[in-house]
C-alpha cells in the first residue's frame, strides 16, 4: 500500500510539472537532438496542458472511488 502510494505521488508530481512547465516537459531529455531551441506551438502547449489536468481529475477520481469502496 505504501508503494501505492508513493507511486500516486509521483505521478502528480510529474503531472504537475507537466500543467505549469508544458514546454519544459515536452522537450525533457529531447534538447540534445536539436541545434536551436524549438518552437512549440501555442495549440501544443494547450493540449499538453489538458491532458496533465484531465489526467490529475481522473486519477483524483479514481482514488476517491476506491477508498469509498474499501469502507
Amino acid at each position: 500500500m505504501v508503494g501505492v502510494f508513493l507511486s500516486i505521488i509521483i505521478i502528480y508530481g510529474v503531472l504537475i510539472w507537466t500543467y505549469f512547465y508544458p514546454e519544459e516537459s515536452l522537450l525533457w531529455g529531447k534538447r540534445g537532438m536539436f541545434k536551436e531551441e524549438p518552437q512549440l506551438t501555442e495549440s501544443v502547449i494547450r493540449n499538453t496542458k489538458l491532458k496533465a489536468l484531465i489526467s490529475i481529475i481522473v486519477i483524483t477520481l479514481i482514488i476517491i472511488i476506491f477508498i469509498f469502496t474499501q469502507f
